[in-house]
């Protein structure tokens, strides 16, 4: 008989219970990941080994990168998701996840210069990304804080707002400002609820983003799940 293929090990780090991984569960697990899930507020997070999952994927939330003083784990996720970058395994960061990746590799998180709440297109830099399948598809964006680019890596997108959307290093360590993973998931209700002044801020309303996200919400679920899926495809050993 051949030998039995490992099972790999894919750990969502959960910050707030409202930002899951949603849509990007589906390629994520087609891919052959066992998915498990921790929060920031489990007991045990600070014991967990961020450079044991074979794939390691850091979800959104409201806090910045910069209120450690609030939150004391964020320097110890640091500290730990710097060693993992460091070998180059699989990581994927989402809005406040990718922010955490790009102060983990050194570079400045800072609040941006308005909050970016809506579903946008993004301007693609690389259109031979996995980012291609989001071509003049309006994503989700909820974000009040942006970064520096860190050294050596490559900038996947844009928008007018905020010019560091996306970026990679190499093909397995991938950050995501926007939301491409919402848009179908209930929780979004909750999102709603909690932040209704950034919603307000920018000119919006909770009717007029359940509109936006009944519209938009789908079809942007479909092309981020075709740029996980290829994105998983092209990681390397």
């Amino acid at each position: 008989m051949p030998p039995q293929q490992k099972t790999r090990t894919g750990l969502i780090i959960r910050h707030v219970p409202h930002e899951g991984i949603a849509g990007y569960r589906e390629p994520i697990e087609a891919a052959g990941y066992a998915l498990a899930r921790i929060d920031v507020a489990d007991p045990d997070f600070g014991a967990v080994d961020l450079g044991e999952p074979d794939l390691l994927i850091m979800m959104g939330g409201p806090m910045g990168v910069y209120e450690q003083d609030a939150h004391p784990w964020i320097a110890c996720q640091l500290r730990r998701l710097a060693r993992r970058l460091d070998t180059g395994r699989p990581t994927l960061g989402v809005c406040f996840g990718a922010q955490m990746i790009a102060a983990a590799m050194g570079a400045r998180v800072y609040p941006g210069p308005a909050k970016e709440v809506g579903f946008h297109p993004l301007s693609l830099v690389d259109t031979a990304s996995p980012l291609r399948h989001l071509a003049d598809v309006p994503v989700l964006h909820w974000h009040g804080d942006t970064f520096d680019l860190p050294d050596d890596v490559e900038l996947l997108a844009s928008t007018p707002a905020y010019p560091h959307q996306a970026f990679r290093r190499g093909n397995n360590i991938l950050a995501l400002q926007f939301h491409g993973e919402m848009g179908l998931d209930p929780r979004f209700d909750e999102w709603l609820r909690q932040w209704p002044d950034a919603l307000a801020e920018t000119g919006g309303s909770v009717e007029g983003m359940r509109d936006l996200h009944s519209r938009h919400g789908p079809p942007a679920v479909v092309a981020g799940r075709a740029m996980i899926a290829e994105w998983l495809a092209g990681l390397t050993d």
